[in-house]
């Protein structure tokens, strides 16, 4: 979890927090053709979907990019959004079409980075933003990544130079997250286009993939996960879509860049099954984004389970791998993959037990956005001679925060049949305490001379209820009520700093940051 530094001594609002405006749904099959696919293949597919948009002509006036900058980035005040400068720095909108006093259309992909053609991306909204002068010019072309000396900025958008000494412009952290999908949105939309300039390259390589250079799409994917799509984002999203007809899928889809240029490029994407950004319910129990028409309160998805990561290990390995520490057996491996039994470890040959110890791993699991988890095992356990625990085992491995280093524990309550036998049953497996974040389970068997098991796992399946992410209506006691704006984003910290997906469940004191601003607030 990212950590601010709070000021504690703001004046505490007695509060609980709003609703998230109605959001939009994706429209049926828009997506369809991404499932199954992954890597390469996958975002070949997305540009498919999303190269073609009807975009506005550039500049001001009717019918052009000032006139849709009404509808995308005004807040409900009427003020333009600009995400380049504190929000004191934002001015007043006069009528649609008119530009912003002070104020320029801000090219988040530089349009020198393709000769600054006046193409489909020269006008792309989902590119294009309001944006006060001086930091317009202050960042100059230079391509986004982290500052680390010199910063010439603004005070909230960095420009200065990375460990490379190379210059970059870096956003402030509530809009990190928005920055990151835009730029997977145009090297995904323009993958076919062809980068010119040193500042160009410095982020983007030729080609169709991976487009981002490695370092650049694992800091996006870092700040992403840091900032992901808030009612803000969602709703520029489905704006720009009602304008130009193609969406930005990485907003829609929070986890859909993991599968693209992440840990998740060996596994197939799917559509219908993937967390969305409007995975929430109304308050009558409707399904889908969408708040409640009476101004009624949105609250999180129903506790039904989501299907997390399942196989059938008759069908295949399941993207398993296999790690042996010893085996006396003379088998290749003690983890063989069987058509009808699925995985079977055994180190039992021509009639005698031998010495072994091996791993069977499971794919990393991402349990990062769930509260609770579920491993259903359906095993069968032969050969034990009722000791099996001692021989078998399921282990998890997780990253420590601190120092990055593995920390492997065994799971305590793992089940065995209470006599040998080959008859296949299921068997289930707590792993709520490794949600939130990444977990990779191991399937442990030992042997010895005396007793060598035979462990079969035939099917297995992972289910976990999300986090909650909706937020209740707000009922606030004091007139201090306008320092903070719930159309707006925001962010939500406990009070040592830790930031949250959810107040769900939960009372007392949380703080409540806003651009500049930060606030304590009371949640009954």
């Amino acid at each position: 979890m990212r950590k601010r530094l709070l000021h504690w001594t703001l004046a505490i609002v007695a509060a609980v927090l709003p609703a998230i405006p109605s959001l939009a749904q994706i429209p049926n099959g828009y997506y369809s053709s991404l499932k199954g696919k992954k890597g390469a293949e996958l975002k070949t597919a997305i540009y498919n979907i999303i190269k073609d948009a009807k975009v506005l002509n550039y500049g001001s006036g009717r019918g052009n990019t000032w006139w849709g900058f009404w509808d995308t980035d005004r807040d409900e005040r009427g003020y333009f959004i600009d995400r380049y400068s504190a929000e004191k720095e934002w001015v007043k909108s006069t009528s649609q079409g008119a530009t912003g006093a002070g104020m320029n259309i801000e090219h988040s992909f530089p349009k020198s980075w393709w000769g600054g053609a006046s193409c489909q991306a020269y006008k792309d909204l989902y590119n294009l933003m309001p944006c006060e002068k001086t930091i317009n010019t202050t960042k100059s072309n230079y391509p986004m990544g982290t500052v680390v000396s010199g910063d010439k900025g603004n005070g909230w958008t960095k420009v200065g130079k990375g460990n490379d000494g190379k210059w970059y412009w870096e956003p402030a952290s509530p809009w990190k997250g928005d920055f990151a999908r835009g730029y997977m949105y145009m090297a995904t939309t323009y993958q076919n286009y062809n980068w010119s300039g040193t500042q160009a390259h410095q982020i983007l390589q030729q080609g169709a993939y991976p487009t981002l250079q490695p370092w650049a799409y694992q800091l996006f994917i870092q700040w992403a996960k840091g900032d992901k799509p808030d009612a803000l984002e969602i709703k520029r999203n489905e704006d720009v879509y009602q304008i130009q007809g193609n969406r930005n899928p990485y907003v829609d889809f929070p986890n859909l860049m993991e599968y693209v240029w992440g840990d998740s490029i060996n596994y197939a994407f799917n559509p219908e099954t993937t967390l969305k950004s409007t995975d929430y319910k109304n308050g009558e129990g409707g399904s889908g984004g969408g708040g409640s028409e009476g101004g009624g309160t949105i609250t999180p998805s129903p506790d039904e389970p989501d299907n997390i990561y399942s196989a059938d290990f008759t069908k295949g390995k399941g993207g398993c791998t296999e790690k042996i520490v010893k085996n006396e057996s003379g088998y290749t491996n003690i983890w063989k993959q069987d058509s009808k039994y699925g995985w079977k470890g055994t180190s039992y040959k021509n009639d005698k037990n031998h010495v072994a110890d091996a791993y069977l791993y499971l794919p990393e699991i991402d349990l990062t956005d769930y509260r609770h988890a579920t491993l259903t095992i359906n095993q069968a356990i032969n050969h034990a001679q009722g000791k099996a625990l001692k021989y078998l085992s399921v282990e998890a491995t997780v990253k420590d925060s601190e120092t990055g280093e593995d920390i492997v524990s065994k799971l305590p309550d793992l089940a065995v049949p209470s006599k040998d036998s080959w008859a296949f049953a299921d068997y289930d497996l707590d792993l709520s305490q490794y949600c939130g974040g990444k977990v990779k389970l191991a399937f442990h068997y030992t042997s010895d001379n005396e007793i060598g098991p035979y462990w079969e796992i035939k099917k297995l399946n992972i289910t976990g209820t999300k986090v909650p992410t909706g937020i209740n209506t707000p009922v606030i006691t004091t007139d201090n009520r306008g320092e903070i704006d719930f159309n707006l984003p925001y962010q939500i910290f406990t009070i040592d700093g830790r930031q949250m997906t959810s107040t769900s469940g939960m009372k007392g004191v949380v703080i409540i940051k806003q651009g500049n601003a930060t606030r304590k607030l009371i949640r009954y």
